[in-house]
């Protein structure tokens, strides 16, 4: 996520980070630089311009020159004035309201709409407990009423059905007579989208505002789209007075310019970022969080929350007593961790929230990857139980088989086995408490990790 930015700003600042002292011109030209950043991520000019003037204010006065480490509180000053341009604190959905609490969804064609839909309303029944419908007024292409329902279907909410020949407006009246008198929680509604804003699509969806009279209503959009995101959401608020915003596909946008304009340019907080094409993937928008993993800082306190929420406990102690024993980390062990590790959005959305991982050189990144860890499962899958619990076995002809079986070579059954053996190998440590030791010796294989 942000990855341009988030490369250009540390390169920037790094230099300064061990600095005795600062001058004008090294702020300066320091500064000349994070302008330079900012721009190549399609950030709004009226939000550089302004926080280039704010970090410059502070720089050189006496805030700076009487620290006694520079460099760091400069670091810290872009810090901050990224999180105050993105909007300070983290705004929450108001689900204070008598129920059932209504969430109106705006947003333009391929913004990643309906698929939001689901995601939230997954958000709300397993973090916030609601009980929770969703309907579907996009009249205009009958896929996105199908696709809801089938969303609905694999993530266990309520669907209020809906016919292309219906009027939006009707569809809204009934999606909440329905949610009320089943007693639901909060009605998530989705409207159709345009490929851009016209007068029709503004007043059919003002009549649904009308008719719906939402708690919130959240305009759904593209975070690639940078600075354009941020314009789109500010004609959509003028004519809707908009609760919040969602930028979705952040995960493939490295440029993050869309993050950083759309509260300036809109003075609506956004709300959630989607990071991912599973129901799974989003999050709730933490202004501090992300000007952190801009700078290179990780995310720790989100990759923690989604340990907690995403990862079966019960199955993590069992290997843990398991291990603690003595009785041995098999590939079984080995294909469930991996499977842990998609819950929580796959290895690059953990990479991305640790520290240090922007100075981790791209092609060493790039060698992990969740294609090679779908391939480790699938080759493990294709052996048999004995196999899995006893990898000294596999020889030869079981290789060739387990390879035809996952339709990989016997090349990556070999290395698969030899990651498995340090892995393995890991656990031991583990189990000796040598946690501090097998830290230190990851250290020199992951530069910028903080120990």
């Amino acid at each position: 996520m942000f990855d341009g930015l988030t490369e250009r700003l540390t390169r920037t600042l790094r230099d300064l980070r061990g600095a005795g002292r600062l001058t004008e011109d090294n702020v300066k030209e320091t500064l000349r630089e994070v302008r330079m950043a900012l721009i190549e991520a399609d950030v709004a000019l009226p939000v550089i311009r302004e926080l280039i003037d704010h970090v410059r204010e502070r720089a050189v006065g006496q805030e700076v020159l009487q620290s006694l480490t520079p460099g760091q509180t400069l670091v810290k000053i872009v810090h901050e004035e990224l999180v105050r341009i993105m909007g300070a604190e983290t705004v929450e959905l108001n689900l204070n309201a008598r129920p059932p609490v209504t969430i109106l969804m705006a947003g333009l064609q391929g913004s990643g709409k309906t698929t939001t839909v689901a995601k939230l309303a997954r958000m709300l029944k397993e973090t916030r407990k609601k009980s929770v419908v969703v309907a579907s007024g996009d009249v205009y292409r009958p896929a996105a009423i199908d696709q809801l329902k089938t969303l609905a279907g694999e993530i266990g909410v309520d669907f209020f059905p809906s016919d292309p020949n219906q009027d939006p407006v009707a569809i809204a009246r009934a999606a909440a007579d329905y949610a009320s008198k089943h007693h639901k929680d909060v009605l998530i509604f989705d409207t159709a989208g345009r490929l851009h804003v016209d007068e029709a699509m503004m007043g059919e969806i003002q009549r649904l505002h009308a008719a719906l009279e939402p708690t919130e209503t959240l305009f759904v959009v593209d975070s690639m789209t940078g600075q354009d995101a941020a314009n789109t959401a500010k004609a959509f608020n003028d004519a809707l007075s908009l609760t919040g915003v969602v930028l979705t596909k952040t995960d493939g946008d490295a440029r993050g310019g869309a993050a950083l304009s759309v509260r300036h340019i809109t003075g609506k907080p956004i709300k959630f970022m989607g990071v991912g094409e599973k129901t799974a993937a989003l999050e709730t928008f933490h202004p501090d969080r992300v000007a952190s993993r801009i700078l290179g800082m990780g995310d720790v306190l989100t990759l923690v929350e989604e340990v907690q929420r995403k990862v079966d406990q019960e199955q993590a102690a069992k290997l843990a007593k398991k291990i603690t024993k003595g009785k041995g980390f098999d590939l079984e062990d080995f294909r469930d961790q991996l499977q842990q590790l998609g819950k929580m959005g796959g290895i690059m959305s953990i990479m991305d929230k640790l520290p240090g991982m922007s100075q981790v050189p791209e092609h060493v990144r790039n060698q992990v990857n969740d294609k090679e860890f779908k391939r480790i499962e699938a080759i493990i899958n294709s052996m048999t139980p004995r196999e899995r619990h006893h990898p000294d076995l596999i020889k030869g002809s079981r290789k060739r088989r387990i390879a035809l079986g996952s339709g990989t070579q016997v090349q990556d059954v070999n290395r698969m086995l030899k990651q498995f053996a340090q892995m393995q190998k890991m656990m031991k440590t583990m189990q000796k408490g040598g946690m501090a030791k097998m830290l230190r010796g990851l250290k020199g294989r992951m530069p910028g990790m903080p120990f």
